[in-house]
């Protein structure tokens, strides 16, 4: 029977390049020396350093353009509020979404039920299999999942026939 799966994945190798890059432009930055200005990754983790709010919006500019330019989707990032570290240093957590969560999941399995397509949508940890008789309800499910569902960066892996 024929199906795929609806995931949420970054390419955290080119996350893991993307924040490298932005380490080595913070350091050659004429407006950066001398200050707390920096960028650390941990497992999904991403974490920006500076003195001060400005600082550390442009960190997070730097960072959104260099994945841009990598193809990573931003909508991957999930960003925290700024939090004081000692003195005038400021630390802010942006996190690296993974994977659907359950209340997203449950929406994607309203809607293609509420479609009338005849597929079938289970949840599966967190992602989202869609199977079905046809290919074709498979495609009209993708392309309604693309058009519905705007705010997370959605992809289809497993296609099978």
């Amino acid at each position: 029977m024929p199906s795929f799966d609806t995931v949420c994945e970054a390419n955290l190798v080119e996350v893991k390049n993307a924040v490298e890059n932005t380490a080595k432009e913070i350091g050659t930055r004429f407006d950066f020396k001398g200050t707390s200005a920096g960028i650390e990754l941990k497992d999904k983790e991403i974490t920006l350093f500076g003195d001060a709010d400005f600082q550390l919006q442009q960190v997070e500019d730097i960072l959104r353009n260099k994945l841009t330019k990598r193809s990573v989707d931003v909508r991957f990032l999930d960003v925290q509020k700024p939090q004081k570290i000692g003195g005038d240093k400021l630390k802010q957590l942006v996190k690296v979404k993974n994977g659907i969560e359950s209340e997203l999941a449950k929406k994607i399995q309203k809607l293609l039920k509420e479609s009338k397509l005849k597929v079938q949508a289970a949840i599966q940890e967190d992602k989202v299999r869609v199977t079905g008789a046809k290919r074709d309800d498979l495609q009209t499910a993708m392309a309604l999942i693309r058009k519905e569902i705007d705010d997370t960066p959605l992809s289809f892996d497993n296609f099978r026939d």
